[in-house]
């Protein structure tokens, strides 16, 4: 089955890596990937994508530590079965926890406290909690 490009979102404040990580699951998961099909090379990928060779690399190693891709040298990249509960449930943290690095590093780069950052952390997931969607501003009722 041929490989379909993935479509990155530069501005989106999303990591790459972790942009790639997310659609090459989503395929699997789909069944628009299945065990057996083989990926574009890292090389290959970074070139089409127009992105730094490491961000792919990074993904796919993302993607191999789940299990759910495998790097043969000399070989290729291969689709494995789908992963186990476990491994998924490992990849979704993953996923989760870069992005919860790239916000606290952006809110420490601007000069933000701990504890600000906690804060505001804690009043988004409330009005998300209460149906405020995590993408729109916070209505000053939702307070």
């Amino acid at each position: 089955m041929p490989f379909s490009p993935l479509a990155l979102d530069f501005r989106s404040g999303v990591p790459i890596y972790t942009q790639i990580v997310e659609q090459i699951q989503d395929r699997v998961w789909s069944g628009a990937l299945r065990p057996g099909d083989q990926l574009p090379t890292v090389r290959q990928l970074a070139s089409e994508l127009r992105v730094n060779f490491n961000t792919v690399a990074r993904a796919y190693r993302i993607l191999d530590e789940a299990g759910l891709i495998s790097t043969q040298q000399g070989r290729g990249t291969y689709i494995l079965e789908q992963p186990s509960p476990d491994a998924a449930a490992a990849l979704r943290h993953e996923v989760l926890a870069a992005l919860t690095r790239r916000w606290l590093a952006e809110a420490a780069r601007l000069g933000y406290a701990p504890a600000e950052a906690a804060a505001e952390a804690a009043r988004q997931i409330e009005a998300w909690q209460h149906g405020q969607p995590p993408d729109e501003p916070i209505e000053e009722t939702a307070r």
